[in-house]
């Protein structure tokens, strides 16, 4: 069903954000941080990131991290309007438009809006293929020069819809599991074969975490890094994010910690 009339989004979205706030508020979330500075509520973050995450996980980092001076890029299609009003009532900001098609406008507030906040992405949305990363969040990172981070998320034997992500719905007072990268340093000018290099590393490794946080979300469990996050607003994102951060470590380093296949690949294709 199409929902087009500004009444029929405004009551959807009040309703979504009422139903997101509660429902995912008996959750118990625990996120292991690879680099916890990442994180724009830790007192130590500094610089502007880009978050990047499956869109099947969506509902958690919406919940989580409102209020922490970062934006949304979202489709300019029809299904993203009501998404759009949830995420803004839930503290995110948004941009309309995508970072290849038809999106120049969208490309000069992305970098305009990483100027001085975060930036978040699914980035096999809004339409899949499922946990396949288009090369936007690639070349964004490479454009404007900010570390990437990715996110992978995770629930405890989540139900989940029919749609083309298999969308995850969170069971109440289950687990919610995070496990996420450093920053990751995407060099500069990057051509065609070296964002498809790194398009193809960067997905590598978000399908690993998220296929550990599901573990971890299923079979509960301690890990050494860990630590209990809430739903919380960020004190210093506003002021921090427009201050130098780390650059961040490289892909290959990256890929190398958590010992998964093909570096060679990366770096020859980058070089």
């Amino acid at each position: 069903m199409k929902i087009k009339s500004p009444f029929a989004i405004g009551a959807w979205s009040l309703v979504s954000t009422a139903a997101i706030r509660q429902w995912m508020g008996t959750l118990d979330c625990k996120a292991d941080f690879g680099d916890p500075t990442v994180d724009p509520v830790h007192p130590g973050y500094r610089g502007a990131k880009i978050y990047v995450f499956w869109h099947e996980n969506i509902l958690l980092p919406l919940y989580i991290r409102g209020h922490s001076n970062i934006s949304m890029l979202l489709s300019r299609h029809w299904d993203a309007n009501i998404l759009d009003r949830v995420a803004r009532m839930m503290g995110f900001g948004v941009v309309r438009g995508s970072t290849f098609h038809g999106g120049s406008a969208a490309l000069r507030e992305l970098a305009a809006r990483a100027a001085e906040g975060n930036l978040t992405i699914t980035p096999d949305g809004p339409r899949g293929p499922r946990r396949r990363l288009a090369p936007g969040c690639v070349f964004l990172a490479s454009t404007l020069q900010i570390p990437l981070v990715a996110m992978g998320l995770g629930y405890e034997r989540p139900w989940r819809l029919g749609t083309w992500d298999r969308f995850a719905i969170p069971r109440p007072f289950s687990r919610a599991r995070a496990i996420v990268s450093r920053p990751l340093a995407i060099p500069a000018d990057l051509d065609r074969d070296g964002i498809e290099a790194h398009r193809v590393g960067v997905e590598r490794l978000l399908v690993h975490l998220s296929d550990a946080a599901e573990e971890w979300a299923t079979a509960g469990g301690r890990r050494p890094g860990e630590r209990v996050v809430r739903k919380e607003p960020s004190r210093v994102a506003r002021q921090a994010a427009a201050l130098p951060g780390p650059a961040g470590v490289s892909l290959d380093e990256e890929l190398s910690k958590h010992a998964l296949e093909g570096l060679d690949t990366i770096g020859r294709s980058a070089a």
